[in-house]
């Protein structure tokens, strides 16, 4: 069962890469990094923002 992203964390996340901010995309469970070009995904609830596990955006 996926639980939903706490929105305020968001504003703590930082991209591991570029130190960049982070948008949410909700109906991907994502959180992007437009400066990376990267999407870190948000698995039941918890963002993994390991650059390993993010998906390239180009």
């Amino acid at each position: 069962m996926s639980q939903d992203f706490d929105r305020r964390m968001l504003e703590a996340l930082v991209c591991p890469v570029t130190q960049a901010t982070l948008s949410y995309d909700a109906e991907r469970q994502e959180l992007i990094s437009r400066a990376a070009h990267l999407a870190f995904p948000i698995r039941d609830g918890i963002p993994i923002m390991l650059p390993d596990e993010a998906r390239e955006t180009r």
